[in-house]
């Protein structure tokens, strides 16, 4: 992918999310979607975010909750799928509560697909919280005072 990305004129950096290859507080923006679920150690990622995220800076991560009807539909068929089988799939609640652990602020967590993945027809709109949709979009901010990372 990083070839590719590199052809399309994308300047690329290899590393891995627990060890983040960037000097501190460069990114006033870290987004992570249906990836954090693959990590091998996903709260030492977001120590990283922590310390690579400007103060002000924002993370926006989206999981597939493990504590919804996707997670439920995925982590029975594990055997199944190499997505599945190599996923360690995580609820809104430990996520949000390793953010809070890492002093973060204005935690948001919306949510959306509602029904089993056969049953799904249409868009189904975002709605704030958690615990109906399967998946979640958490948010939180960096502080801007200068605590630890």
């Amino acid at each position: 992918m990083a070839e590719i990305a590199e052809k399309r004129g994308i300047q690329t950096v290899l590393g891995v999310a627990e060890y983040l290859p960037f000097k501190k507080q460069s990114f006033d923006l870290i987004l992570i979607v249906a990836a954090l679920s693959l990590f091998t150690d996903p709260a030492q990622a977001l120590r990283e975010v922590s310390v690579v995220l400007k103060l002000g800076g924002k993370i926006i991560t989206g999981i597939l909750d493990r504590n919804s009807l996707h997670g439920d539909f995925y982590e029975s068929g594990k055997k199944e799928g190499k997505f599945s089988y190599e996923a360690r799939f995580l609820s809104t609640a430990e996520v949000s509560g390793w953010l809070i652990d890492l002093g973060f602020e204005e935690i948001k967590v919306c949510q959306t697909l509602y029904m089993q993945p056969e049953k799904i027809e249409h868009t189904e709109l975002p709605q704030k919280g958690s615990g109906t949709g399967s998946f979640a979009v958490i948010s939180a901010r960096k502080p801007v005072n200068n605590r630890p990372s």
